[in-house]
């Protein structure tokens, strides 16, 4: 499996994704109240979207640095810290916009084949309550790193509509007009 072409792709196409959805909030609802999204929930026990946000970038981080063997990098401590601390200080739009826009960069400066070397190799994945999941790359790459990028992805988009801002389907897979055959959109 080539994880280069299956992780890159999908990680810079849905941060886009993620930055246009916060874009149609801003156009959609009054300053303070697009600013005040940052901190909603869905749960109470669950994180906000500020939160939200920066975990989704902290997944496509982690993941480049994991593949090719490296440190992580500043950018992505700096993620957890804000993520970890959101529900206090949320920050502003701009910074998750900004957050998202340096995370994507990265994204954009890989090599084509960046993270191919890795997909034989092993990955003892450790989390923070000590519990270490012992996988290759591509079992990390298909049974952690994308399914936790997508929870956060998705709970950011949940929050959003929950709060009335006017997303649908067509605003998940926006990617996808790229591949419409031309003359087979519907019309009205």
């Amino acid at each position: 499996m080539s994880l280069t072409p299956l992780l890159v792709p999908t990680f810079s196409q849905m941060l886009t994704t993620l930055s246009a959805w916060l874009d149609k909030a801003q156009a959609q609802l009054p300053a303070d109240e697009a600013q005040a999204l940052l901190s909603a929930r869905l749960a109470p026990d669950m994180f906000p979207l500020a939160t939200q946000i920066r975990f989704a970038c902290v997944q496509a981080q982690e993941a480049i640095a994991r593949l090719r063997g490296e440190a992580f990098p500043a950018s992505r401590d700096l993620l957890l810290e804000e993520g970890r601390n959101a529900g206090e200080q949320p920050g502003s739009l701009a910074d998750a916009q900004a957050r998202i826009a340096q995370t994507v960069a990265l994204l954009d400066a890989l090599a084509p084949d960046a993270l191919d070397a890795a997909a034989g190799s092993s990955i003892a994945h450790e989390l923070p309550n000590g519990m270490v999941f012992d996988l290759t790359a591509e079992q990390y790459a298909r049974d952690w790193t994308l399914p936790q990028f997508y929870f956060h992805l998705m709970t950011a988009y949940a929050i959003l509509r929950a709060h009335k801002v006017d997303l649908g389907k067509a605003d998940y897979v926006s990617h996808m007009f790229a591949y419409l055959r031309p003359g087979t959109m519907p019309q009205g």
